[in-house]
């Protein structure tokens, strides 16, 4: 705030008045008697004041003055505002002041305005602002009525202040969720599609989802809420995310570790072998396995489909290993071959983070309990005996058998898959 040069909002030649409101304010005067910095202070809080259409009267005080700025109040006042640890000067004796002298006949409140600009009302810029932010969200309103999926997800990002993070104006808001909604509607992508030739389709710029970008960050979050894809970080997480609902970063990352699946060449020569085939998105895109056996088994960890491999080979039944959270890869496998018929039966670690995979997987893709029960955990603990591991972390769900999480709760023993291995084997011969 400028008071004491000719920048000041009103402009005045020195001895010129300017016209506020039904009086004149002469400038030059005012800045003499009010422009000095060391009365800022006094300026800003009347401004504060009618900001807030509070009346100019009674004291403001300032703490711990200086000595300059005693001299600025007693010079303004024509007396000693007082030696105390604050100094103290009435709003209304100001007032008083400027309209006896004729430097500002409408009073301090005109003098304000021509010092530092036209006074705008909060409450009303405030009311006007929250109409604007309202409006902004109308895009996410009508895609929640369009695609009631995302209902409840739409009703977080209105209050969870996201879109005020990234943005930060109710224009820029309604055309970030103009953008985010054009794009959910549009999802999931059947067939897959890449996500650069997604968003120049929908979008307009092949750029306009790049990591990082305000449209990438609130699609992505809607993509979650639509897809069922858990919670993590990081960029594999990102383009698994993606992945998700049918947009590729690209088509070879995402792979799934099988065991004797058949439907090409490669693949039939692999299970003759008995050996471990990694599967990528790309291959699955184009030329998935046909459906051969009227069940597939699935497990969490490598190291069950390694010893099917070493103890079985080419007479082990089929097995697909998500090796930890689905991937884009083993989710697109696993619809397939629920699609085609056959059976899917999940196994995976008894502890809180197995029930989630368990559970995100369960969500995207049918399945059926494989040793994995709350039964099957109290006959594992069992078998662990003192060795087993102490459970730790948040507790989940698990809809498949609700008492499994109470199992666990109980007993306190995480049991990973390596421990139930001969038993899982024995069901793979």
């Amino acid at each position: 705030m400028d008071l004491t040069s000719g920048a000041a909002p009103v402009e005045a030649a020195p001895g010129d008045a300017v016209s506020v409101g039904a009086g004149r304010v002469d400038a030059d005067r005012l800045r003499r008697l009010l422009g000095d910095p060391e009365l800022h202070w006094l300026v800003d809080r009347a401004r504060r004041r009618l900001e807030r259409e509070q009346p100019l009267t009674g004291p403001v005080s300032l703490g711990a003055p200086t000595a300059a700025q005693r001299v600025a109040a007693e010079r303004l006042l024509g007396r000693s505002p007082g030696s105390g640890r604050s100094l103290t000067v009435r709003l209304d004796e100001v007032d008083a002041i400027l309209r006896r002298s004729g430097i500002s006949p409408d009073g301090f409140a005109a003098a304000v305005a021509v010092l530092t600009g036209p006074v705008v009302l909060l409450g009303p810029a405030r009311q006007a602002e929250d109409r604007a932010w309202q409006a902004a969200y109308a895009p996410l309103e009508a895609l929640a009525q369009d695609v009631p999926a995302l209902a409840a997800w739409a009703d977080r990002i209105r209050g969870d202040g996201l879109v005020r993070r990234l943005v930060g104006t109710p224009a820029a808001a309604k055309a970030l969720l103009g953008q985010a909604a054009t794009a959910l509607r549009a999802l999931p992508a059947d067939p897959p599609v890449s996500l650069p030739a997604f968003a120049a389709r929908v979008l307009g710029g092949a750029h306009a989802l790049d990591d990082g970008t305000p449209p990438a960050t609130v699609t992505l979050a809607g993509i979650r809420a639509l897809t069922g894809f858990p919670d993590g970080t990081g960029a594999e997480w990102r383009r698994e995310a993606w992945a998700s609902a049918g947009l590729l970063r690209d088509d070879l990352s995402s792979t799934v570790l099988t065991l004797n699946l058949r439907g090409t060449p490669a693949l039939d020569w692999m299970a003759e072998a008995g050996e471990p085939c990694v599967l990528t998105l790309r291959q699955l895109m184009r030329r998935s396995p046909r459906v051969s056996d009227a069940t597939v088994r699935i497990c969490e960890n490598p190291a069950v489909l390694a010893a099917a491999a070493d103890r079985h080979g080419p007479h082990s039944a089929p097995l697909v290993c998500l090796q930890g959270q689905p991937s884009a890869a083993a989710l697109t496998l696993l619809r397939h071959l629920h699609e085609g018929g056959a059976a899917l039966l999940y196994h995976g670690d008894f502890d809180w983070g197995g029930l989630r995979i368990a559970s995100a997987l369960l969500r995207r893709v049918p399945w059926q309990p494989w040793r994995y029960t709350a039964a099957d955990y109290r006959a594992a603990v069992a078998l662990a005996g003192p060795e087993g591991l102490a459970l730790a972390g948040r507790p989940a769900g698990a809809p498949w058998d609700p008492a499994l999480p109470q199992a666990l709760s109980e007993l306190g023993v995480r049991v990973e898959e390596e421990t139930v291995l001969d038993a899982l084997l024995t069901d793979l011969a």
